[in-house]
């Protein structure tokens, strides 16, 4: 297979006024299709279901994206059976052909690309940048994994030993059971499920409850570039009934999950016991989020830094796990970084992502009601310069909020809101600065601003976090630059879109031959 080098997915301009039109035009064919019934797929036979959920637009209430059959658990009985079928065949195909239907999947993507965004403005209320950066990492994802399979069937270096032939070969796991999160709801479960996929493994992708919709299209689009049938089965169904089931079952693998601290703790310990029949240790790849920060030397550009904390704090209304919920200033600049961050934020208008407003919904009521909480308890914690209230709308819309002068040991300092609440802490110098970054269960982003060469290397050795960048935003990982994945109750540091991830997904066979 020639292949050209890898390179990531660019970004699409929509200054440009051919960009803006064929958005619009993909969000108008896109609304037509709204309110269809997806059914589940297991072994490549649709399945509809007397019961069925709904997945709501959070910006426009009465707007219904979709419905999707629900599993129940002898259906999900049957999709393992199905996965662990179809392994039999698929672990024995070539590698190659495996990461072919990869790249097949990413050309379709690259050709629609508009309107898998239009999906995802619908779905989980992302602005048009924001869902175009969603697709293009998925398209990324793609292309990156496909080419890393392919490194990884050829030979592998190993110490020579006169008379013997040795190969050390990576073989897949068996059936793994995907759980993506909601919040990149095509990138990260396309590059979940097709990590797993193109390993030579069988997946049971079970989407979020918020997103079926763009995950039943990924499934259709997989379909279309041939996968054969009962190597990926769509089984969406709630947490309770079908959820644990597919964890605990003895014929299931590995978990891959992206989600909340808890449900990926509660996964750790379930798989940690064996099922009877179980003849396997459970491997588990998750990442469960954050609590990030960006600190600010007093040698840093106030401006700048400012521009990119707002950016990272409110870039798709904080739910992002490396949203920076923090901003760490150091007290000589504190007042300046303070009152650009304001005047910015300030700046930001709430609307509904279809009319491409900067800040939109955030994704369901439960979030909108912690989200409220934490607000409140903001109040009591620091000093409201920003936002603070709801913003008008028919859906779940927040204004952008920023408490000032929040002490290191405050809740909202500590706790993952996941939601566009910033708080703002002063530092007495750098080294503090450093140390109250740390003061967290979390370790998945982080960033420094300073000028000063002497106090970045010192935070390259200390800033104890998974991805650290020096003068930029904590978001916006790009697959293949930016591996990702963070320590500590981030999860299990699994860097997605980095050379070591597939690893996770396999395991590694030597054969000797004494000649």
């Amino acid at each position: 297979m020639t292949m050209v080098d890898y390179r990531n997915e660019p970004f699409t301009d929509f200054k440009q006024e051919h960009n803006r039109q064929a958005m619009l035009t993909a969000l108008e064919r896109v609304r037509a299709q709204l309110g269809r019934t997806c059914p589940l797929k297991i072994n490549g036979q649709e399945i509809a279901t007397d019961r069925r959920s709904a997945s709501i637009n959070p910006g426009q209430l009465k707007q219904v994206i979709g419905y999707v059959a629900q599993a129940d658990a002898n259906l999900a009985h049957q999709a393992i059976a199905a996965a662990d079928a179809a392994f039999r065949d698929w672990q024995h195909v070539d590698p190659e052909v495996r990461a072919g239907y990869l790249f097949k999947a990413a050309a379709i993507i690259r050709r629609r690309k508009f309107e898998f965004s239009a999906w995802l403005v619908y779905e989980v209320g992302k602005n048009w940048a924001e869902a175009d950066a969603d697709v293009a990492e998925a398209i990324d994802f793609l292309e990156f994994y496909g080419r890393e399979m392919i490194r990884l069937a050829g030979p592998q270096p190993l110490t020579p030993l006169p008379g013997e032939d040795n190969r050390l070969t990576y073989i897949p796991l068996g059936v793994g059971v995907v759980i993506p999160p909601w919040n990149f709801p095509f990138a990260i479960m396309a590059g979940m499920t097709c990590a797993a996929l193109v390993a030579g493994n069988t997946v049971v992708l079970k989407p979020a409850s918020t997103s079926p919709i763009i995950a039943a299209r990924f499934v259709e689009l997989m379909e279309e570039a041939g996968l054969p049938a009962g190597v990926l089965n769509f089984v969406p169904g709630s947490g309770s009934e079908i959820g644990d089931l597919l964890v605990d079952h003895p014929r299931t693998r590995f978990v891959s999950f992206t989600g909340s601290r808890d449900v990926g703790l509660r996964i750790n310990e379930r798989i940690a016991r064996p099922a009877a029949g179980q003849i396997w240790m459970k491997r588990l790849i998750a990442e469960m989020g954050g609590k990030d920060g960006i600190v600010v030397d007093n040698s840093a550009d106030p401006a700048e830094a400012a521009d990119a904390i707002v950016a990272s704090a409110f870039g798709f209304q904080g739910q992002k796990c490396s949203a920076g919920s923090r901003a760490i200033i150091h007290q000589d600049i504190y007042e300046e970084v303070l009152g650009h961050i304001i005047e910015k934020t300030k700046q930001l208008t709430v609307g509904l992502p279809e009319e491409n407003y900067p800040i939109g919904p955030v994704i369901d009521e439960n979030a909108y009601n912690k989200i409220r909480e934490y607000m409140a308890i903001g109040l009591s914690e620091g000093r409201l310069v920003a936002g603070g209230e709801i913003a008008e709308g028919d859906g779940y819309y927040l204004q952008p909020t920023v408490f000032a002068d929040v002490m290191p040991e405050a809740r909202i300092m500590l706790e993952e809101i996941f939601g566009p609440v910033l708080a703002v802490c002063k530092a007495d110098d750098f080294k503090q600065a450093i140390d109250i970054f740390n003061n967290t269960e979390y370790g998945l982003t982080g960033s420094v601003f300073s000028r000063n060469r002497e106090h970045l290397e010192y935070a390259r050795r200390h800033m104890h976090c998974g991805n650290l960048y020096f003068n930029r935003k904590c978001t916006g990982a790009l697959v293949g630059v930016h591996p990702f994945g963070g320590f500590n109750m981030s999860g299990t540091d699994s860097k997605a879109g980095g050379r070591d991830y597939l690893l996770l997904f396999t395991q590694a066979k030597l054969v000797s031959e004494k000649w």
